[in-house]
C-alpha cells in the first residue's frame, strides 16, 4: 500500500493544480474604444470629396459607450469649395455585439465658396442623427460598423445637407 501512496498524492495534487486557469487572458479593464471612418468620392465636372470622422468613446457598461467624434471633409469642383469640421457627442447601445443603437449630436463649420458667383459663406450647423446598424466582429476586440442615421433637426431648404439620411461604415476598437 505504502508504494501506491506516493503516486496516488502526486496524481491527486496534480489534479488539485489543473483547476488553475494556465494560459487564459487576463481580465481587461481598459475601457476606452477608438476608431471612426474615412470617406472619398468623385464625381463629375473634376468634384472630389475626402472625409475622415476619427471617435474615442468609453464603455460605460459592456453595452453601453459614450464619447465624442469629429468630423472633417474638404470637397471642391469646377463650381464650389467647402471645408467643413465637426465635433460632439456620441452614445451607442450594442445588442449582442451583433447591432447597435446610435445618438450623434454635431455641430459643423462650414466654410462654402461657389466659384462660380464668386460668392463666399461661412455657416455653422446642428444636427442630431439616430440610428442603428450591423456590427461585424474583424477579431479580438474590433469590429467594423454599418449603419444608416438620420439627423432629426435636417429641414430641406434650410440645410447645408442634401438630405437628412447618412449611411455609414466605420470601425471601433476596444469593444
Amino acid at each position: 500500500m505504502k508504494k501506491y501512496a506516493i503516486p496516488l498524492m502526486l496524481l491527486f495534487s496534480g489534479s488539485v493544480f489543473s483547476q488553475i486557469s494556465i494560459g487564459t487572458p487576463a481580465q481587461d479593464n481598459n475601457r476606452w474604444t477608438f476608431g471612426g471612418g474615412i470617406g472619398l468620392g468623385f464625381g463629375s465636372n473634376s468634384a472630389f470629396y475626402i472625409q475622415a470622422s476619427p471617435r474615442v468613446g468609453y464603455r460605460l457598461t459592456n453595452d453601453l459607450e459614450g464619447g465624442v467624434v469629429g468630423s472633417v471633409s474638404w470637397q471642391t469642383s469646377d463650381y464650389y469649395r467647402s471645408t467643413m469640421f465637426g465635433v460632439g457627442p456620441f452614445l451607442n447601445y450594442y445588442i449582442g455585439r451583433s447591432f447597435y443603437l446610435s445618438g450623434n449630436l454635431q455641430h459643423y463649420f462650414i466654410d462654402y465658396k461657389d466659384k462660380y458667383y464668386d460668392y463666399k459663406t461661412n455657416r455653422e450647423e446642428t444636427a442630431l442623427y439616430l440610428g442603428g446598424g450591423y456590427m461585424q466582429s474583424l477579431g479580438g476586440r474590433a469590429f467594423m460598423q454599418i449603419g444608416v442615421m438620420y439627423n432629426v433637426l435636417w429641414k430641406e431648404n434650410d440645410s447645408i445637407f442634401s438630405s437628412g439620411l447618412v449611411p455609414n461604415i466605420g470601425f471601433v476598437v476596444g469593444l
